[in-house]
């Protein structure tokens, strides 16, 4: 007996340090998030599912989708650093008068905590014709910017709960919406709050911007995915769906989507509109994106 603990000493002694570094090695890459499983899910190439409309742009007669549209992980995510969005130009042609829905996936890595604006994930922040934008807000404490949504001018439609905070590096499923009478936000499927607004959504002469809203404003740092607009007001069963279908799911409402931006590699329109996104040099893409992720 003595002689094989003295033998079991011997080897811990010899191969302990080995053993030791290889844990903590082990546990860096799961911190990491190296061994998520959503690494090593099989992922959808750019442009792998798109809205197919054989009439042509904004007509609804016998569209459907078309590729692989089943809700596959996407193969990237758009990176934004800062220095500027990708521009849809034509805003106005985007056709949104009195109902709105927006949904995107949202992983900021910085706040604005100085104040002087809010960085916007979508927008065309023309405040005083019809300006509307999902924004990091920047109110609340210092560890968090509320998500807010807003609608026409600056005070009349404002949406911030404050039970809407964001995390720096994580993924969050943010959907605004205006039925004609309110304004909703949805965060990761939930309703964080509400407002009474009525009045229709006035037409803006301001381009649509990805990753910003106004050159007033500081751009979005972070990653942006799927990105959809909808001249619709979605229901709170229908954002659960669209939610639970994860950060790769197709859009509902065909007849209603207005665009459809996956920025899985590029920052093209797959509605089948043809409002193609044109990304500035702060605009790339990235396939490590799914640090942060969870799926639904």
């Amino acid at each position: 007996m003595k002689f094989k603990l003295q033998s079991a000493m011997e080897y811990l002694m010899t191969y302990g340090w080995a053993i030791l570094i290889i844990a903590v090695v082990l546990g860096a890459l799961f911190q990491l998030g190296i061994f998520n499983a959503s690494t090593f899910t099989p992922k959808a190439p750019p442009g792998a599912c798109h809205v197919f409309r054989p009439n042509g742009p904004f007509t609804t007669s016998f569209i459907n989708l078309q590729g692989i549209c089943n809700g596959e992980l996407p193969q990237y995510a758009a990176s934004f650093s800062g220095a500027g969005p990708a521009t849809v130009p034509s805003s106005t042609s985007l056709a949104i008068t009195n109902k709105l829905t927006i949904s995107v996936w949202a992983n900021p890595s910085w706040r604005n905590t100085a104040g002087g604006g809010w960085p916007a994930i979508v927008g065309n922040n023309d405040q005083l014709n019809g300006g509307i934008s999902l924004n990091m807000g920047t109110f609340g404490p210092p560890a968090c910017s509320r998500w807010c949504f807003l609608i026409n001018a600056i005070g009349t439609g404002n949406l911030c709960p404050a039970s809407a905070c964001e995390t720096l590096g994580q993924w969050d499923f943010l959907v605004g919406v205006y039925d004609g009478s309110n304004i909703y936000l949805y965060q990761n499927g939930k309703l964080q709050g509400s407002t009474a607004h009525t009045g229709n959504l006035a037409a803006s002469t301001s381009n649509l911007m990805i990753g910003g809203s106004s050159g007033n404003y500081p751009y979005f740092r972070g990653q942006i995915s799927n990105l959809q607009i909808y001249n619709y007001s979605l229901t709170a069963n229908e954002v659960v769906a669209l939610y639970q279908e994860g950060i790769g799911g197709a859009p509902l409402k065909l007849n209603n989507l207005i665009g459809w931006w996956p920025l899985n590699g590029d920052t093209k329109d797959y509605s089948g509109n043809n409002k193609n996104a044109q990304a500035t040099t702060g605009v790339t893409f990235t396939s490590s994106w799914v640090s942060g992720y969870s799926a639904p």
